[in-house]
């Protein structure tokens, strides 16, 4: 069993992330953004509001993503679902401040026309480690992520 620190530590080790999105027609969009990582699991990424993204998540928050697992010997990943909203008031300076210190560059697009956050709340991830034998492959709703030690 992965313990909080731990899955936190493998999250934040991780900048980018493979994103989909569920498009208009009922098709899959996939991108890969820059993510931060809250202590409660949540994701914060900025785009663009034009962006196909960002228009798919407006008319459905459902989001999935994969952290990790793309490099040679690197066989761990964490498949994360999700629900996404724009972020706006307080809450976009909180999540902004949190994205801003993973990405310090990211000061220079608050100046874009359109810029705008969004924050993801976890509803389940799987975590798998395929560098051992067996593999260690540990899945968590939402509720479990609230309550590991």
């Amino acid at each position: 069993m992965i313990n909080r620190a731990a899955l936190l530590a493998f999250l934040r080790a991780h900048r980018l992330a493979t994103e989909a999105t569920v498009s208009a027609a009922r098709g899959v969009q996939a991108a890969v953004v820059g993510i931060a990582v809250t202590d409660d699991f949540e994701l914060v990424f900025d785009t663009l509001a034009t962006t196909r993204k960002a228009e798919n998540i407006a008319r459905d928050p459902r989001v999935a993503f994969v952290i990790g697992g793309t490099l040679t010997g690197e066989e761990q990943t964490v498949q994360y679902e999700g629900v996404a909203d724009r972020l706006a008031g307080a809450e976009l300076s909180r999540f902004q401040k949190t994205y801003l210190e993973v990405f310090p560059d990211g000061r220079e697009r608050l100046a874009w026309p359109g810029l705008i956050y969004i924050r993801v709340k976890p509803r389940w991830l799987r975590y798998s480690d395929y560098r051992r034998d067996p593999p260690a492959i540990v899945e968590l709703t939402g509720l479990e992520l609230a309550a590991l030690a």
